[in-house]
């Protein structure tokens, strides 16, 4: 995905100094909390300080978060996510922690020898249910997300339907009906499950006599094309011929028909956000993601207007999830990587900012993935480059040496080689573990640049749910042979290289639940694929254990943070998720019916209860 929605107002200005957003400390990578340490503590409080409960099992009543307490499962079913992989009864919970895990019998005289005369508050999860480690989604979108819910445009059939929906939407809301200035923003259009082989035009928005006359800005769904109405093409103007590593839709007179791709995009004015709007999108995508087990998001390009509201979240301890965020970058401003410092640990380790976000191609849905070949329905182009190769030789050198994680959006073969080539020249001599550079899609990819990639160590940052919404196109416009090499998952591990599963919400759905179906499936919701019930390409598909190790400890790598989340281990954040079934066994086609039962961050549940 592609980040859009940047005010020209923010202008193109740097990142602020991470000092000055939010005031937090900036320091080295903070080492997990010693599991002593808390018995330690426990013990120094003494019976005045700690609330009695009878240790028996109850179902019933409230639990006070704060107090120290255990989490059971009378089947075993905690999926702890170590080293082992291993399985355990009961994990006890103190100041936000995991002070320890075991069985019941092993934690209560864990208890009675660290913490004398208290007894430890036991809980157990429904019958049937299964605690795993807290929800990460490697690359989302978190504001995009919440705006694209707001005119929500996916699943319509067709143009018509799509700007009936739109019509709708203004007719719904008095204040932007009465107001012909006001604009309207929407997103998730989806020109490849229309019947028509044409881009959509402001014409078609202008034929509405509601929509007429209005300033009306509709994002695709994979973010990479904007459908504007006559209005914003009049007041964007004037526009250049050619647009490097962009292209402006025309009609046949040689006029912008008001469809602007990839790097065209950023030509179009876009009203720049307000705090209310930037706390509104925020709200909406909280309460939805928390609700689907995610605990943590990297999100994958922040502006500046966005970093600073993240930070100002985290200074007043206001953000109720975890954000790992990418730094949008922009060639054209002056480097700033080694006058911002990263923001670590930034409200309690709720933030942390200490990458790069770099975008070097488009998107396939919209054939500007750059590719080595043609396109196997468009024979006039393979795509282009969003930025050049000497660009990148001149900056990712500059953002390694002053210690920033360097993640670059590649999806066609032709970017994936170039950024591998870049990469090779740039990471000779440097810690791979210090750096952790990322290659956010990785979506095609040569049998050749896959060894590469285990080679150097780069870290794939991949999404399955596009595996399952691609398929069903993705045979047309790359061929038999070259669609081998796209979601090529199982081959990526295989080559030695390690992964991070997420969902480029909105793109997709957040919900953790459909990137572990697709990546054990590969299938539909409905259970088809064009290659039958077996999956699309199968041989891709990955197994449970290193599904859910690809959103959990994966990702927690991925983000310099595996030290105190990604598992439940003694001394981590005790961030977990409990679900209504075991995902691990139960039968594939079962997985979607699963429940989010609780989401728990530090202790305290964000969304359910236990």
């Amino acid at each position: 995905m592609s980040l859009r929605q940047r005010p020209v107002s923010a202008g193109p200005a740097a990142p602020k100094n991470a000092a000055v957003l939010a005031k937090e400390h900036v320091s080295p990578e903070t080492s997990p909390k010693s599991a002593n340490s808390f018995w330690i503590l426990l013990g120094a409080l003494g019976l005045s300080a700690l609330l009695v409960f009878f240790s028996k099992p109850f179902f019933g009543g409230s639990i006070n978060y704060a107090t120290p307490y255990a989490l059971c499962s009378s089947e075993a079913k905690v999926y702890t996510v170590d080293a082992q992989n291993s399985q355990t009864q009961c994990i006890v919970v103190a100041e936000g922690h995991i002070a320890s895990t075991g069985s019941l019998e092993e934690i209560q005289l864990h208890w009675k020898s660290q913490v004398p005369h208290s007894e430890l508050q036991v809980r157990y999860i429904p019958p049937g249910s299964i605690i795993v480690p807290g929800l990460s989604d490697a690359h989302g979108h978190i504001l995009e997300y919440g705006a694209s819910r707001e005119l929500a445009l996916e699943g319509t059939k067709d143009i018509k339907e799509t700007v009936a929906r739109v019509r709708e939407y203004i007719l719904a809301h008095p204040e932007i009906q009465k107001n012909m200035s006001a604009y309207v923003l929407g997103g998730g259009w989806d020109h490849t499950v229309w019947p028509t082989s044409r881009w959509p035009s402001a014409d078609d928005l202008d034929s509405d006599p509601v929509l007429q006359g209005r300033p009306i800005i509709l994002q695709s769904k994979d973010c990479h094309a904007l459908w504007v109405s006559s209005k914003v093409v009049v007041s964007s103007a004037p526009f250049p011929e050619v647009v490097d590593g962009g292209l402006i839709i025309r009609d046949e007179a040689g006029h912008p028909n008001g469809m602007f791709l990839d790097n065209a995009q950023d030509l179009i004015f876009q009203p720049p956000l307000t705090d209310d709007d930037l706390s509104r999108r925020f709200s909406i995508a909280v309460q939805d993601v928390v609700a689907m087990g995610l605990t943590s998001v990297h999100d994958a390009g922040l502006n500046p207007i966005s970093l600073e509201f993240f930070a100002k979240q985290a200074e007043q301890n206001k953000l109720p999830i975890r954000i790992y965020g990418m730094t949008y970058f922009d060639e054209n401003v002056e480097y700033w990587g080694n006058t911002t410092k990263p923001i670590i640990d930034a409200g309690n380790g709720r933030l942390n900012a200490r990458s790069v976000k770099i975008f070097t191609d488009g998107a396939l849905r919209t054939s500007g993935a750059a590719l080595y070949e043609p396109y196997a329905d468009d024979h006039t182009t393979n795509g282009a480059m969003r930025i050049s190769a000497d660009v990148l030789h001149h900056w990712l050198p500059l953002f390694l040496r002053d210690g920033w994680q360097v993640n670059i959006h590649a999806i066609g073969d032709r970017a994936n080689g170039i950024i591998l080539d870049v990469f090779e020249a740039c990471l000779e001599g440097v810690n791979i573990s210090a750096s952790r550079p990322r290659l956010e899609h990785a979506q095609i990819i040569t049998q050749a640049d896959r060894v590469r990639l285990g080679k150097l160590g780069v870290i794939a940052s991949v999404q399955p749910t596009h595996a399952i919404s691609d398929m069903w196109y993705a045979e047309d416009r790359l061929g038999p042979e070259r669609i081998k090499n796209l979601y090529a998952f199982r081959s990526i591990i295989d080559s030695g290289a390690r992964i991070a599963l997420g969902s480029d919400f909105p793109v997709e759905s957040p919900n953790p639940l459909f990137g572990f179906y697709a990546a054990i499936t590969r299938l539909s919701a409905d259970g088809k694929s064009p290659h039958g019930s077996e999956g699309w390409f199968p041989e891709q598909r990955l197994t449970r254990q290193e599904a859910l190790r690809g959103m959990t400890i994966d990702p927690a790598y991925a983000s310099f943070t595996e030290s105190t989340l990604g598992s439940l281990e003694a001394g981590k954040r005790a961030d977990f998720v409990i679900l209504s079934q075991d995902i691990m066994t139960v039968a594939a086609n079962r997985v979607l019916s699963t429940k989010v039962v609780a989401t728990v961050i530090d202790g305290t549940p964000v969304y359910g209860r236990f």
